[in-house]
């Protein structure tokens, strides 16, 4: 059978090497606040309108809750008819508090003054690599004369059939980029939908996206006619959650955000479903049918805030759980010198039940430079730098023990491997023995993790093509070896299930089996091997 037109310009695309995703593949948070009701413009001394409900000033903080899944940039784009800049946009590089200068209260102030409304939405980005360029930073704003072609949106995934989508426009008349990212994929469909004569219904805007994106894309999205939406994918690999308290609706990637502004009764979205806010009044509708749901379990491993909960399941408990497991696992024997040290700060929850489970101390021998930042979300080269100086180990505490060191995640064992030589060379310890409280990663992420080539995968040069997803107590002995190490455990796949606390079919495991959700996804690791086969790794697996 010949390859559908959509096929074949998407191998034409690799034979030119042309991106097939997003260079800039992105982690992020995503936000929205809207004052429900009619809003209310008041009249200044000086004349001038200005609207008597704002939510701008809440958004800083609810992005400060999600500033662990984004420090590169943030923004929002906020609504007001009180203003003539109906809709507007507020952008930059840095963290949310470079960003909204919230060191400096007079600035701060004008930022919150100048953006004031009863609805916005707001961003948080990550970095991974690509141009730190405000450009890149959402929300995306789209100008426009009809206000309702006049919109802006934030996104937190990546489209995993990026290139073909791409193609598809610059195959038609006049179409052009600026940006080789998916979301101005987004933005050009979205105005796509958006066209004609009358504003078109908002679920069915998203049903028309969801027929043509495969991957991951929650969407916060706002036009100047005032109207709002939430919406996650249909797979439901991102989370979102959401909540009324009074006249304020909101909704973020993380319950934490919604926690810590005193919402007691927090929803999660469905996959498929979206919350649309229309003429003050908000209804939640699904865009598209039920499809099997695969969430990312590496929002619980890793990424999310320990005090989210995620579809009903607490972050802190799945950790929780995990550690339990490993230890339920442990053939390694203790004694008075044996000590359990968490990695700061997302394997902590994991080390506490380990511990307790083994009946041994868990103590703080590593302290973390809290000004240095994830290493995993930052580019190669910093990642390598800063691995040296992210942790101090405390000789005190590690001299002469047998160190049970609890890491959540080894992704490309940059900081892994310098820690270890840091717990021996500086810290004293007599042995480490590292248990990791997630399964091998041995496949890219095609749907917005930093994860992109098999060559970048520390375990995935160890375990091969051969591998059946659990690892053989040679290939660990090679990891440790390689580590640094005197022995190396991981949290079976089979375990993720009761861990969360979901249905076992109902988690995205693709980067630690190399089988996808997604048809795009599984197209994508065919090609990740090929790749790796001829040798072609120089860049990206989309590359």
């Amino acid at each position: 059978m010949p390859p559908s037109g959509d096929d074949a310009r998407a191998g034409a695309a690799v034979a030119r090497k042309v991106p097939l995703l997003d260079e800039i593949k992105e982690e992020c948070g995503v936000a929205a606040l809207y004052w429900l009701g009619k809003p209310r413009c008041d009249i200044e001394k000086a004349g001038q309108m200005k609207c008597g409900d704002d939510v701008v000033a809440l958004m800083p903080q609810v992005l400060l809750n999600l500033q662990n899944r984004g420090q590169l940039a943030s923004g929002l784009s906020s609504y007001n008819p009180c203003r003539k800049q109906v809709l507007d946009t507020y952008k930059d590089i840095g963290t949310v508090n470079e960003v909204f200068r919230m060191s400096h209260p007079a600035k701060h102030t004008a930022i919150l003054e100048k953006y004031a409304g009863p609805a916005a939405i707001g961003h948080t980005r990550y970095a991974t690599c690509g141009l730190d360029d405000e450009r890149y930073a959402q929300p995306f704003e789209r100008h426009h004369g009809r206000l309702w072609k006049w919109f802006a949106f934030a996104f937190n995934g990546n489209l995993a059939n990026y290139s073909v989508l791409r193609n598809r426009l610059l195959s038609k008349r006049d179409y052009h980029f600026t940006l080789d990212t998916d979301t101005e994929i987004i933005m050009h469909m979205l105005s796509f939908a958006l066209r004609g004569n009358k504003a078109p219904d908002l679920a069915n805007v998203m049903r028309l996206l969801a027929r043509e994106f495969d991957g991951a894309y929650n969407i916060t999205f706002i036009d100047a006619m005032g109207r709002m939406f939430v919406a996650r994918d249909p797979v439901g690999l991102r989370p979102l959650s959401y909540g009324v308290k009074g006249r304020l609706f909101a909704a973020a990637s993380e319950s934490v955000a919604l926690s810590n502004l005193g919402f007691t009764d927090i929803r999660h979205l469905e996959p498929g479903q979206m919350v649309i806010v229309e003429n003050g009044h908000m209804r939640v509708q699904r865009y598209a049918k039920r499809k099997k749901v695969a969430r990312c379990f590496f929002e619980w491993v890793y990424f999310s805030s320990v005090g989210s909960t995620m579809d009903d399941s607490s972050v802190y408990l799945a950790r929780a759980r995990s550690g339990a497991a490993l230890a339920a696992m442990e053939d390694q024997p203790v004694d008075a010198n044996s000590i359990v040290v968490p990695v700061p700060d997302t394997a902590k929850a994991a080390a506490d039940a380990f511990a307790f489970a083994m009946k041994i101390p868990c103590v703080e021998g590593l302290i973390r430079n809290r000004y240095v930042g994830r290493t995993f979300i930052q580019p190669g080269s910093t990642r390598t730098s800063s691995a040296r100086y992210k942790y101090t180990p405390l000789p005190a505490v590690l001299g002469g023990k047998k160190v049970f060191l609890l890491e959540d995640s080894i992704v490309r064992s940059t900081t892994l491997a310098a820690l270890a030589k840091q717990l021996r060379e500086r810290g004293g310890a007599k042995e480490i023995h590292v248990r990791v409280a997630c399964p091998p990663i041995i496949a890219p992420c095609f749907y917005g993790i930093d994860m992109s080539t098999l060559k970048e995968l520390f375990a995935a040069n160890i375990v091969g093509r051969k591998y059946n997803g659990t690892p053989t107590p040679r290939m660990l002995a090679a990891m440790a070896k390689a580590l640094g190490i005197d022995s190396l455990k991981y949290l079976p796949v089979s375990a993720l299930p009761d861990c969360i606390q979901v249905p076992p079919d109902s988690l995205c495991t693709g980067c630690v089996t190399g089988h996808y959700p997604t048809r795009w996804g599984n197209k994508l690791m065919v090609m990740a091997r090929q790749k790796q086969l001829e040798g072609k790794e120089g860049g990206r697996t989309y590359e």
